[in-house]
């Protein structure tokens, strides 16, 4: 698969760097971070926005199973699969998602259940014991990287025949590429995927986003010895920025005329999240 030079030659340290300063998700609440109304907040947040979320990790399902989570942030998953009863190992490229997930997993009572390991997915075997996995499990992670392939190579050493494999990552034939594309790219299609990766997340500069169609995504998945058994798009974010950054719900004019089954007619086509489900060849 051809991949732009530019997030190639992007050193890791840049990536380290932009989501050290900035999370994913650490403004999901006005709650002083590391209290329990915080991590309350912020997981209620999350699945109220991404509701689809509880539905592809179904996370009861691994109670009593092993989960390794490649890039798991300030642990809002982490912790859904602990208090499922699953026993996880959660990576994370940064120390302060680790230290929030860290927390996190204190404040829920669940720290027995969770290890948490700081790596480089691309090298991921150099830091994270190889040992089989029922599920290695990554959200909106890998498409951050510069060479998401590598990534691939490194999870195949946590698989079994038996393993589970869900990933998500970015759709490029989705609402928010288009939005993205008229609204900040002038509709410069040749740069794609630069203008694509600077506006991909709530703080402007993300070095790295790739994204894929669900053919380039089967075909890459099959290149690294993985089997697709479910494809799913999902996800449009219906609510207007400014006051949702205020902790207010308002749908924008188009959505909130929409009605709700066209609305989700139109996340299965040009959802910006495509999850991935699969198997080892």
């Amino acid at each position: 698969m051809s991949t732009p030079a530019s997030f190639e030659d992007t050193p890791i340290s840049k990536v380290s760097e932009f989501w050290n300063a900035r999370p994913c998700n650490i403004r999901h609440s006005s709650q002083p971070v590391g209290t329990r109304e915080y991590f309350d907040e912020v997981e209620a947040r999350k699945y109220f926005v991404e509701s689809h979320i509880p539905r592809f990790a179904d996370f009861s399902r691994w109670r009593g199973k092993k989960v390794l989570e490649i890039g798991c942030g300030i642990g809002t998953d982490t912790i859904s699969f602990a208090r499922a009863g699953a026993q996880v190992t959660a990576v994370d490229l940064t120390e302060k998602s680790l230290e929030v997930a860290r927390q996190r997993a204190t404040v829920y009572g669940v720290q027995d259940r969770v290890r948490f390991l700081q790596a480089d997915a691309e090298r991921l075997s150099e830091s994270v014991p190889v040992e089989r996995y029922d599920l290695v499990y990554s959200f909106g992670v890998i498409h951050h990287t510069p060479h998401p392939d590598r990534v691939l190579d490194e999870i195949r050493k946590y698989v079994g025949p038996e393993s589970t494999l869900k990933i998500m990552v970015y759709h490029r034939w989705s609402w928010k590429v288009l939005w993205i594309l008229f609204g900040y790219g002038k509709c410069q299609f040749w740069k794609l995927e630069q203008i694509v990766a600077r506006h991909a997340e709530a703080q402007e500069g993300c070095p790295v986003a790739y994204s894929y169609t669900r053919r380039s995504a089967r075909r890459w998945l099959a290149q690294h010895g993985f089997r697709t058994t479910s494809l799913v798009v999902d996800h449009i974010f219906p609510y207007s920025i400014p006051e949702y950054r205020e902790y207010r719900y308002k749908k924008v004019w188009y959505f909130r005329w929409m009605p709700q089954p066209l609305f989700h007619a139109l996340e299965r086509c040009l959802g910006w999240h495509l999850c991935l489900t699969a198997k080892p060849e």
